[in-house]
């Protein structure tokens, strides 16, 4: 009889031991409950379908389309100057002119003396219809009269050469030339630049030789300059890769038409190797743990996570070549503090991300 006490005894001590595991049990989960991690605030936008270039970036330098240092031939004073810094000339202006009354006056004798041996030389060939002259005199005379008008032409280059004209239409340099100098021959008296296209120099990878053909845009930007994007195109390539650089030498056209760029001067080109409509979203949204890139996208109030396989880059975009379609809604703000199946909750803001789309590029 007292063991079924006994046994009873027992069953008591565990089924009250049992209902006080219980009671703490559903007290822990109350007050983890109590303690559940609120919902995350996040921002998010739509991908959206937006024109994409290719591009390759790379730097280089500037050059006149048409550049000269101009020097005198001759020496003498100088009388007449049109040599003004920055002036824009026109193909055939005088830009000095040195005294050339000396040279002009052995023009003078050397016309008379060739006038007057064309008069002997006529006088022998009638002389000689009536065999009153010899044959030899005759050509004696016709030697006579080359040259006396080869004398003349060279006289005439000596006279022209004491004017310098523009060789073509340019911007006049800096000189130092003034009124009354006295300039010996092979004196640099300015240079003169056609400035109004600019032939830009620079090199793009081996790799991009299949995508790269002539007429493709060329977009330049210069330090000196930093708001102003200057416009051209891809004039010539190369016909040699360079074995240390694996790099094909290419030159484009920039337009310069308010004159602001300077020959030798340097510029970042980005080089447009074709355009297509893509898929798009904010560049601040995407993750990187690694070699993957992800971003996190709302759905019914939860945080899932979708790796993304991305393309071209854009002041503040970045396409999106695989990983996501035009209905997902991408979280961009807030998203370094989730994991994927964290509940979030999502708010409108029209500054959640900053308007980079004009922003300037990095060079690469």
């Amino acid at each position: 009889m007292w063991k079924q006490w006994l046994i009873g005894l027992v069953m008591v001590a565990v089924a009250a031991g049992a209902a006080v595991t219980y009671r703490s049990m559903e007290s822990e989960k109350a007050t983890q409950s109590g303690r559940e991690r609120p919902a995350s605030v996040v921002n998010t936008r739509t991908p959206e379908r937006d024109t994409v270039r290719d591009v390759v970036k790379a730097v280089g330098n500037l050059k006149a389309l048409n550049a000269v240092e101009l020097t005198t031939e001759v020496s003498g004073r100088a009388v007449a100057l049109n040599l003004e810094t920055g002036r824009r000339v026109e193909q055939g202006d005088v830009l000095l002119r040195l005294d050339d009354r000396q040279a002009r006056a052995d023009l003078e004798v050397i016309e008379a003396q060739l006038a007057d041996a064309r008069r002997k030389f006529e006088r022998a060939q009638r002389l000689r219809s009536n065999n009153s002259i010899s044959q030899s005199q005759v050509d004696e005379l016709r030697t006579a009269v080359d040259v006396a008008n080869a004398q003349r032409q060279s006289a005439r280059v000596r006279l022209e050469n004491h004017r310098i004209e523009a060789p073509f239409a340019g911007v006049v340099g800096l000189s130092d030339i003034s009124i009354g100098a006295y300039v010996t021959a092979g004196t640099a008296i300015t240079t003169l630049d056609t400035t109004e296209r600019m032939e830009l120099n620079f090199a793009i990878p081996e790799r991009f030789l299949g995508q790269v053909g002539l007429g493709q845009q060329v977009n330049g930007t210069s330090p000196a300059f930093p708001d102003t994007r200057f416009a051209g195109e891809l004039a010539e390539l190369g016909t040699r890769i360079n074995e240390l650089s694996r790099t094909l030498p290419v030159r484009a056209l920039i337009d310069n038409p308010d004159g602001k760029l300077r020959p030798g001067q340097f510029m970042s080109a980005t080089l447009t190797l074709r355009e297509r409509q893509a898929l798009v979203i904010p560049e601040q949204a995407v993750m990187v743990r690694g070699d993957e890139k992800y971003v996190f996208v709302a759905e019914d109030g939860i945080a899932r996570r979708m790796s993304v396989v991305l393309g071209s880059r854009m002041p503040g975009l970045v396409e999106v070549a695989e990983g996501l379609t035009l209905e997902d809604a991408v979280i961009v703000t807030g998203q370094d503090r989730l994991s994927s199946g964290d509940r979030i909750r999502v708010v409108d803001e029209d500054n959640a991300i900053p308007d980079n789309r004009f922003a300037k590029s990095t060079e690469s």
